[in-house]
């Protein structure tokens, strides 16, 4: 009888340890996804503020090229 309890209590405390350590296995991947995800949104936000730069030389090059078609007709 003592040594079904015992093998029962390390049977419970096996089965505890490798629950605790799927849990963290899974929360730090967790943590890693939170990392790459935030990186990637800094490197959206990047891109966007370049693409926002780029829009705007654009459309001010397109507007001296229409500035510039206007006074050639005159």
């Amino acid at each position: 009888v003592v040594n079904q309890i015992l093998f029962y209590s390390r049977s419970s405390v096996t089965v505890v340890n490798e629950t605790t350590k799927a849990i963290v296995l899974r929360l730090r991947d967790g943590v890693i996804r939170d990392i790459e995800r935030q990186n990637r949104k800094k490197e959206n936000i990047r891109l966007l503020g370049e693409q926002i730069i780029l829009t705007e030389q654009l459309e001010a090059e397109r507007e001296k090229m229409l500035l510039e078609k206007g006074s050639q007709k005159t």
